[in-house]
């Protein structure tokens, strides 16, 4: 394959097992890095597994069909039982039986024999933190193959399992993680790897055992198009707002709902969760015994293009994650004019900056104690949404995520070759 120059337009593929577009930040990274991309001027083309991601004009989807069986109208099952006649779709269908989570694997091993047909078509692969055994052997023997990492998924893990009362429950936690291990191993194929923080840089670095200086730091950018300020009349001056995987432990959403039944019991206060919690989960249960359903009010899914609605009704925006990988609902506060309160979980600190209050994570008093400080303080709640829309437009975009991750490319293709 001929070298490419430092300035010219790159063929780039990029890999997502799965690209829910409307559910976890998978769809939401490939859309928007792919689109930045080929506004750049490059070619770009998205390989991804169901569901399948929402992509822009002139990005090209591949469709890499498995049994999609988290599928709500086959959930468990596949759709067309003649597809278990592929010993790879009955890998996945017995898997999954058994308690596992076979996408990253059996993604890896369609892409790879699909790639390995059309190695000629692209300068670069770059692959969505899937780090499958097919990913790893397109690095090591057909073409050059980066990852992006976004988080150590072995803290999702620990919490979880943390999380866990009984030991069926914790051996389904175990069992469901189980490709860790995997992804653990091919980590080492790649001699460059994109994360989107400073601190899950040295996060990945310690949890994988590898080098930092494989790393590059590529920040994530946020939509203008659907966070910005929107005037909607004045604030509220007693309504909180959170983006949330409710019933994920990670996300820390019990730690804002203790802080919200401390303040309730003082002044009138409201929180709206962006997202559903599961019907008798963790946090459906916890509103009940703390029993202030009459003060939390679940969305449910809602569309991209209402978010700075609801932003624009919230006196404050909380973040009350005990890790993230990089913290998008953070940046989509800022960049939605609303002063914000986070964890000091993971990146978070270095998202947020000093463009908000900072506090422990896991520490329901100290949320409580935050958010009665900002309620209390116009002013210094203008000063922070003032600091928050400078930070965000000066750091968080995708064309300048697009550029680095360009940069990233070159150099791995230089090393490759």
């Amino acid at each position: 394959m001929k070298k490419k120059s430092n300035s010219g337009p790159l063929k780039i593929c990029l890999l997502t097992y799965r690209g829910n577009p409307t559910c976890g930040g998978q769809g939401v990274y490939i859309r928007h890095l792919s689109k930045a991309l080929a506004d750049e001027g490059h070619q770009v083309d998205v390989i991804s597994g169901p569901p399948y991601p929402h992509l822009d004009d002139p990005v090209r989807l591949i469709q890499m069909p498995g049994l999609d069986l988290y599928h709500p109208d086959h959930l468990f099952w596949p759709e067309h039982f003649r597809d278990l006649a592929r010993p790879l779709n009955l890998y996945e269908f017995m898997s999954v039986c058994a308690g596992g989570f076979p996408e990253p694997y059996t993604f890896g091993e369609r892409v790879y024999d699909y790639l390995k047909k059309h190695r000629g078509d692209y300068d670069i692969v770059h692959d969505n933190q899937c780090l499958s055994y097919g990913i790893g052997r397109l690095a090591q023997k057909v073409m050059p193959t980066i990852p992006t990492i976004h988080h150590p998924i072995t803290v999702d893990r620990q919490e979880e399992y943390k999380a866990a009362k009984t030991l069926r429950q914790k051996f389904r936690v175990f069992r469901w993680y189980s490709f860790i291990n995997m992804q653990l191993k091919v980590a080492k194929s790649f001699s460059h790897i994109i994360t989107v923080s400073s601190f899950t840089r040295k996060d990945i670095a310690k949890e994988f055992s590898l080098d930092e200086n494989r790393f590059r730091v590529v920040h994530n950018g946020i939509n203008n198009e659907f966070f910005y300020p929107k005037q909607n009349g004045p604030r509220p001056e007693n309504s909180l707002i959170v983006t949330n995987s409710a019933d994920t432990p990670l996300k820390g959403l019990r730690y804002l709902l203790e802080a919200v039944d401390q303040i309730r019991r003082k002044r009138p206060i409201r929180l709206t969760v962006i997202g559903q919690p599961k019907k008798d989960g963790i946090i459906e249960n916890l509103v009940a015994r703390l029993g202030v359903s009459d003060v939390v009010h679940f969305t449910g899914r809602i569309a991209n293009e209402e978010f700075a609605d609801y932003y624009a009704k919230s006196t404050i925006a909380v973040v009350p994650s005990l890790y993230e990988g990089f913290g998008i609902p953070a940046a989509e506060a800022m960049g939605c004019g609303v002063p914000l309160i986070s964890t000091s979980g993971g990146a978070l600190p270095e998202v947020v900056g000093d463009a908000g209050i900072i506090v422990p994570p896991a520490d329901a008093k100290a949320l409580a104690q935050a958010i009665e400080r900002l309620l209390d303080a116009p002013e210094e709640r203008q000063k922070y949404a003032q600091a928050g829309l400078a930070r965000v437009h000066s750091v968080f975009s995708w064309k300048k995520a697009a550029r680095e991750s360009a940069d990233v490319y070159r150099e791995a293709i230089h090393d490759y070759h």
